[in-house]
């Protein structure tokens, strides 16, 4: 029988078509029902999982309705399971809520893709602690070197990626923001943890991390012997004594026992603030006078309004 050659000719396109149809959709995303049970955490995830009152009404709603925004996770390279880039919080509110799967997008991506993409998506959240930006800063810029590095980058991607303004323009803060957030990283963990507990305020815990492991150590010991938080000075006293070799405990002990000003009482107004308020003509004295004096009727207003 002869072979007719316009229906092979047309049986040809077809599969050219069916066959780039089907590269076109393995290259799509797709959702996938994955075992909670096979989802695991990122490495060195630096966001903790916390049982509060947010993660009760993220318990609460996936019972309800589900998880509505997948998880996004890749394979694990020994073949178990899956590791979580962006839903540990789903994750772990649906185990809570009872939940066996999990509706996940599966993306195949190199380790400093993944970092990059587990820290952009959790800075989205409202609420974080500075240990959480310090160590996760830390891991963004570790990445953005490490993908600047690559040989199949051109020069000016290097340039724009191997800096920490990246990072700093990525979160929206500047590039001294985030080399001070990083420098959290040198704490020894009991100090971090006072820093997230907001019993060492940031400013003062930045100094405190150019001390070492033994010295901070003892700063610890220093602090609580006489139950005192360092101010920004003491703890820029305590820096200079460490670069100088001259830390000791007992000088620990006597730079926090000192009577320091209230810093936290101290409020500063940039004078560029306030010259939007009044006429260039005004002296910084004239200034603090219109202000006195409108604290003043804005105290008497408030009193008349309680006694009514």
């Amino acid at each position: 029988m002869p072979i007719d050659s316009g229906n092979l000719a047309l049986k040809g396109l077809d599969d050219l078509f069916s066959t780039e149809e089907n590269r076109q959709e393995e290259q799509r995303e797709q959702v996938q029902q994955i075992s909670i049970d096979d989802l695991h955490p990122f490495t060195n995830h630096p966001f903790k999982v916390l049982d509060d009152e947010a993660m009760t009404r993220t318990v609460e709603s996936i019972a309800q309705y589900g998880v509505l925004a997948p998880l996004i996770a890749r394979p694990r390279p020994d073949g178990d399971g899956y590791e979580i880039i962006s839903g540990h919080r789903r994750q772990y509110a649906a185990k809570l809520a009872g939940l066996d799967t999990l509706p996940v997008i599966v993306r195949q991506m190199s380790d400093d893709a993944a970092v990059i993409l587990m820290v952009d998506s959790n800075l989205q959240r409202e609420h974080i602690l500075p240990s959480e930006r310090a160590f996760a800063y830390k891991m963004k810029l570790d990445a953005i070197k490490n993908q600047g590095a690559r040989s199949d980058l051109t020069s000016t991607q290097v340039a724009q990626k191997l800096s920490v303004e990246k990072v700093g323009d990525d979160a929206g803060v500047s590039k001294d923001t985030i080399r001070r957030f990083i420098r959290l990283t040198n704490l020894v963990p009991e100090l971090l943890d006072m820093v997230d507990e907001k019993k060492i305020s940031f400013n003062p815990a930045v100094e405190l991390s150019y001390l070492d492991e033994s010295q901070q150590r003892a700063f610890l010991e220093a602090m609580d012997g006489t139950q005192n938080a360092p101010s920004v000075s003491q703890a820029q006293q305590l820096k200079k004594m460490a670069q100088c070799g001259e830390f000791t405990y007992e000088k620990a002990f006597d730079i926090l026992g000192q009577e320091k000003k209230s810093e936290q009482d101290t409020v500063t107004i940039k004078n560029d603030i306030l010259r939007k308020y009044f006429p260039r003509s005004y002296t910084p004295r004239q200034m603090e006078e219109k202000i006195i004096q409108l604290l003043d009727a804005w105290q008497r207003k408030q009193q008349r309004h309680n006694e009514r």
